[in-house]
């Protein structure tokens, strides 16, 4: 039974695809797993993921990932025990997300995953109203290969949903265990917007029961501004849902829903929309 609570990878008993019932995408999300490795180049403290190691997506087989892909659409046509406790406005397939396990776009094969995505659904009458998605922390989309693959998404009609947790270089280590300046992040972030339609998302949390200052959220509203607010779609904020697999578990907490309602206010005032999930 699929619940919010619960994004388990191998629920289909698949290397490559997965099914998951996703709050920001109200309803099924077809996932597409490029690291069953385990391996991302980020280390976020909320990661959800157990045996997280860094690195890179090993080698994809695509033949597999097609099969895999073709074999769960047709059963999911077919039969709808998927939908078995889900809530009646949550019994659709929502999208094809590029996510999984780590940063997709370190697989080399992205660009082919996004175009079999495309073809998938064009053969598909079923799907031709489902978005594909990547969710990306965008670190590498000013590589050549990966500018492509989400060029040939916005050609899809699709959309980005690209990760920024902070405004600071401080913050960036802190939650996402990485070294970024927000210059070089607003820059990647504007990169993407030109390429496809591009949402935001960010993870907000308490750590040592502290949720996130003003300061920080002034810093973040600035690294938005300085992307291009106009160039954005709007901001999916979150809150946690599942528990972290990471050593910092134990500092984290739920940020309670009116303090999550007033960070959705203070970036609603740059005239973004905001969409928000508890």
């Amino acid at each position: 039974m699929l619940t919010i609570a619960d994004h388990d990878r191998a629920a289909a008993g698949l290397r490559y695809v997965y099914p998951v019932l996703s709050r920001r995408a109200q309803g099924i999300s077809i996932g597409i797993n490029l690291n069953p490795n385990n391996a991302c180049n980020w280390r976020c403290i909320y990661c959800q993921v157990p045996g997280l190691t860094r690195g890179r997506a090993p080698e994809i087989e695509m033949d597999r990932l097609e099969d895999e892909l073709r074999g769960f659409l047709s059963r999911l046509a077919e039969d709808e025990s998927i939908f078995t406790g889900v809530a009646r406005d949550m019994r659709r397939v929502a999208d094809l997300a590029i996510s999984g396990n780590g940063e997709p776009t370190t697989a080399s094969e992205f660009p082919q995953v996004v175009e079999l995505l495309g073809r998938m659904r064009a053969e598909r009458p079923a799907l031709r109203d489902v978005q594909i998605r990547l969710i990306t922390n965008g670190s590498l989309v000013e590589r050549a290969p990966v500018s492509r693959g989400i060029r040939t998404l916005g050609e899809l009609d699709g959309e980005v949903w690209f990760k920024v947790d902070a405004g600071s270089a401080a913050g960036f280590r802190r939650i996402n265990d990485t070294r970024l300046s927000p210059q070089a992040v607003a820059r990647r972030l504007a990169r993407c917007a030109s390429l496809c339609r591009t949402w935001v998302q960010s993870c907000v949390f308490r750590l040592d029961g502290a949720g996130p200052q003003s300061r920080e959220i002034d810093e973040y509203l600035t690294l938005l501004r300085t992307a291009g607010i106009e160039r954005l779609q709007g901001v999916l904020l979150y809150g946690l849902a599942r528990p972290s697999m990471q050593p910092e578990a134990p500092r984290l907490s739920a940020l309670p829903a009116g303090e999550l309602d007033a960070i959705a206010g203070r970036i609603r005032e740059t005239g973004l929309r905001v969409r928000v999930s508890p």
